[in-house]
């Protein structure tokens, strides 16, 4: 069978020199699944080409010369002080050539330390950054700081595993924070409710509340009179359970999961 080809693109020269050298430099082999005869077959591996950044990338597999296309995009997550640069590279790759599988090499999905500030917070971040890569095209996450250091054999596992019919490979660290990251959100969502419904008015209602708007500013946003601010504004309390403040409601809206901070658009006065 043809070996399977890989690019590699990482603004790191040491790094795109010795996955290269490793890969190339000694027969890497990797178990594909079962013909029809069930036995188990192998392909070897090979790297076609290394890129630092996007724009070498995209520039050799559109050019009109003829170019061997690979099966496998090894991409960086960070370039040149972009956390996150490779989705937008993973995201042109994938609209324009489906058929390549991207696995994704970064130290940034590393299972947050216990004693570590704000981990909460970076756990989050890390799984957002996560589900957001896989939305872009991305299939598999290799740590370069797996336990036991980064090598060579990290990336033969993620891609032996994709080729056995798995849709997605996570190696150990990011499993690890995604699974803290779930049970995260569970907790979270248990505070949440799902016993109030809130009407689309009432919903943008609370977002301006909470964006600064003054009883008359919403009145004229949402075209209605005070008067029936006010009121709506005593029925939003009533549901909350709450004393008749904008700030419990904004307060109680976010702690149930009614709105969401990120829609606020806050008011330049």
């Amino acid at each position: 069978m043809e070996p399977l080809k890989i690019i590699i693109v990482d603004d790191e020269p040491i790094i795109r020199k010795a996955l290269k050298t490793e890969l190339n430099s000694q027969p890497s082999t990797i178990a594909c699944g079962m013909n029809d005869d069930g036995e188990v077959e192998y392909r070897s591996v090979t790297v076609l080409d290394t890129f630092a950044n996007g724009a070498q990338l995209m520039a050799a597999l559109d050019s009109p010369v003829p170019h061997d296309m690979p099966d496998y995009l090894l991409l960086d997550m960070e370039f040149q002080g972009e956390p996150t640069g490779g989705i937008f590279i993973a995201d042109r790759v994938h609209r324009k050539y489906p058929q390549i599988k991207i696995a994704i090499l970064s130290g940034r999905f590393d299972n947050p330390l216990p004693d570590e500030g704000n981990r909460h917070e970076r756990m989050l971040e890390i799984a957002r950054v996560v589900f957001e890569s896989l939305q872009h095209g991305a299939c598999a996450f290799v740590s370069k700081n797996a336990a036991g250091g980064f090598s060579v054999e990290n990336v033969l596992r993620a891609i032996e595993c994709l080729e056995r019919g798995e849709k997605y490979y996570f190696n150990y660290p990011v499993m690890l924070t995604l699974k803290e990251a779930a049970e995260l959100y569970v907790t979270h969502a248990s505070h949440m409710r799902s016993d109030i419904a809130l009407s689309d008015t009432e919903r943008r209602l609370l977002l301006l509340e909470a964006a600064g708007c003054t009883a008359s500013e919403i009145a004229a946003t949402l075209h209605e009179t005070d008067k029936n601010i006010q009121e709506r504004q005593k029925e939003l309390s009533r549901k909350l359970d709450i004393v008749n403040k904008s700030g419990a409601r904004i307060a109680k809206a976010l702690q149930y999961g009614l709105i969401d901070a990120k829609e606020i658009q806050f008011l330049k006065r």
